[in-house]
């Protein structure tokens, strides 16, 4: 079996996306019930979160760099060019949100929420976009992953089928 570099960061890139996106899940539902006994778990996972995200970032803007656009070229002359033209630049912007969203999480989480109701709410509301965000990233990487098999299945490219 050979696994590439480009496999290996393309999985670490998908793989701390989704552990970012679990655990924010994880602050969301040790935030609904709020307590001086969980405040140290609920930062903890924040923090998880903020840095899960941002090594999926790393990772995938590393590969954007150095292997997508030998990806991209094989998608946009395949069957299924929206997987670059939309969904990839969706992605992008959307990633974008979601990291920011990560990077606030752990400075959110400083309020006792226990104790501060508008805290708290801000807290559920951005580990929940978090997680909304970011496992509609993933599953739009699926689709990009896809575009590039389907070309690859089909010839690479519109007329070689």
């Amino acid at each position: 079996m050979n696994i590439s570099a480009s496999d290996v960061i393309l999985l670490a890139h998908a793989g701390f996306g989704v552990t970012g996106c679990l655990a924010a899940l994880w602050v969301f539902i040790e935030a609904l019930s709020a307590q001086p006994g969980n405040a140290a778990r609920i930062r903890a996972a924040a923090l998880v979160t903020a840095l899960s995200m941002a090594a999926a970032w790393i990772c995938g803007g590393y590969w954007y760099v150095h292997f997508y656009p030998a990806e991209k070229a094989l998608i946009l002359g395949g069957p299924w060019p929206f997987a670059h033209n939309l969904v990839m630049e969706t992605k992008e912007h959307l990633f974008l949100i979601t990291g920011m969203l990560a990077f606030l999480l752990p400075v959110a989480t400083r309020e006792e929420l226990f104790s501060h109701a508008a805290a708290r709410k801000l807290v559920l509301s951005v580990a929940a976009l978090i997680v909304i965000t970011g496992l509609t990233v993933e599953g739009a990487g699926a689709v990009i992953e896809h575009g590039a098999k389907v070309a690859l299945l089909r010839g690479g490219a519109k007329g070689d089928r």
